[in-house]
């Protein structure tokens, strides 16, 4: 599976390790991905996730059903 929130949509970016002197070299940034278990009890069931810390704070705030819902809307989630 890929490197990808299916909340936030956030996935690696590429940036540079910049040494002392100044050479730099390719590198990647990785989000701080978790994999997680939600209970969505208006469907009665349990879905598995592969979601951010910042993704998991989103659905704190909203709720796992508004989530999905947006999450879905923007392309994010298909399951």
């Amino acid at each position: 599976m890929s490197r990808i929130c299916e909340i936030t949509g956030k996935k690696v970016i590429s940036g540079n390790n910049v040494s002392h002197s100044h050479i730099k070299t390719r590198r990647k940034f990785y989000p701080n991905l978790q994999t997680k278990r939600f209970y969505i009890p208006e469907e009665d069931r349990w879905v598995t996730i592969k979601v951010s810390t910042a993704g998991i704070r989103t659905i704190n705030k909203k709720g796992i059903s508004a989530a999905l819902k947006e999450a879905k809307e923007k392309g994010h989630y298909t399951g």
